[in-house]
C-alpha cells in the first residue's frame, strides 16, 4: 500500500542557477525535509533563485549515505515530503540517491522527481557524436588494471560511450580509451558545461589525451564514439593471419598485435581476443 509520503528526486543546475525551474524552487520552499549532498551549496543555490526554505535540512553524502537513506524512509512513512538535492544533476547518477529510492519503493513510498539538467545528455547533444543510441558508464576505475580491464570489456560497445572524470585523472583515462579503442576512435572533452569556462575539444583518443597531458581543470564529462564493424576496413580473420605471419617471421606476437591493430585502425584489446580464440599459441 502506497503511503502519504513522498520521495522527491531534484535536478540541480550544472553550472547556471537561471537553469532552474519553478517548481524545483517551490519544491525546495514546501519539502518537509531536504537532503543535500552538500548543504552550504543548497543554501547558496536557494539564496541565488531567492528560496526560502522552511523545512529540515540534512545532509546526504557517499559517506553517510546508507545510514541516512534508512532514517529519511522512516520519515517518509511518517506522510512527510522529502526532497533529495544533490550538487549538481539528477540524484541517483553518479551521484547519491539509488539506495534512498531503492528503500523508498520497497517501502511503498511514492517516488517522483523533478528534472533539470544533464551534463550526460548536454554533452553528447553537443559532442556532435552520433547521440540515437549511447550508454552512461560513470567513472572510469581509478586503479589502471582494473579501468584496462572494464574498457577492454567496451572495446566493441556499439553505442555512443559517455563518461565522467575528474580533471587530474583525465589525461590518464584518455591514454587508457585510446589503447582499449584506438588512437582515432573519435571523442569530445567537455569541459565546465553551462558555465563561463565552457570548452568543448573533439579528436582522436590519441590527440585528446596528449591535449589533456597539460592539465585541465573544471567539472569533465567525456563523450567517445562507439565501435563500428568498418573500423579498418578489414576482416578480422584476416587481421589475425597477419598476425600469424609477423609471428612466424620472428616478431613477438604481442608486438605483432599492438602493430596490425594500430595500422587496421582497431581496439588492440579486440584483435588481441581474436587471436587468442583462433591461435593455438597465443
Amino acid at each position: 500500500m502506497t503511503q502519504d509520503g513522498k520521495l522527491v528526486l531534484a535536478g540541480a543546475p550544472i553550472g547556471q542557477a537561471g537553469d532552474v525551474s519553478p517548481r524545483l524552487r517551490q519544491a525546495l520552499e514546501s519539502a518537509d525535509v531536504i537532503a543535500a549532498e552538500d548543504t552550504r551549496r543548497l543554501r547558496r543555490l536557494a539564496h541565488d533563485i531567492g528560496a526560502e526554505i522552511s523545512g529540515r535540512v540534512v545532509s546526504y553524502y557517499d559517506a553517510n549515505e546508507a545510514g541516512r537513506a534508512q532514517e529519511l524512509v522512516e520519515t517518509l512513512k511518517e506522510g512527510r515530503t522529502v526532497v533529495v538535492i544533490t550538487d549538481a544533476g539528477m540524484p541517483g547518477v553518479s551521484d547519491p540517491g539509488y539506495r534512498l529510492t531503492h528503500l523508498a519503493v520497497e517501502a511503498g513510498v511514492t517516488v517522483t522527481a523533478l528534472p533539470g539538467p544533464s551534463a550526460v545528455t548536454t554533452a553528447l547533444a553537443i559532442s556532435g557524436l552520433p547521440s540515437d543510441r549511447f550508454c552512461f558508464e560513470g567513472f572510469p576505475p581509478r586503479k589502471g588494471g582494473e579501468r584496462a580491464r572494464r574498457l577492454g570489456a567496451l572495446a566493441t560497445e556499439e553505442r555512443t560511450m559517455v563518461f565522467f572524470e575528474a580533471p587530474h585523472r583525465l589525461a590518464g583515462s584518455l591514454a587508457a580509451m585510446a589503447a582499449a579503442f584506438g588512437d582515432d576512435r573519435p571523442a569530445a572533452v567537455c569541459r565546465e558545461l553551462t558555465k563561463t569556462y565552457e570548452e568543448v575539444r573533439r579528436g582522436g583518443l590519441a590527440e585528446l589525451a596528449a591535449w589533456a597531458e597539460a592539465g585541465v581543470k573544471g567539472e569533465i564529462t567525456v563523450v567517445v564514439a562507439g565501435h563500428t564493424a568498418e573500423a579498418g576496413g578489414q576482416d578480422i580473420e584476416a587481421l589475425v593471419a597477419e598476425v600469424d605471419r609477423r609471428a612466424e617471421a620472428g616478431t613477438q606476437r604481442k608486438q605483432a598485435v599492438a602493430d596490425v591493430a594500430k595500422e587496421a585502425g582497431i581496439p588492440k584489446r579486440e584483435l588481441y581476443d581474436a587471436v587468442h580464440r583462433r591461435s593455438p599459441t597465443p
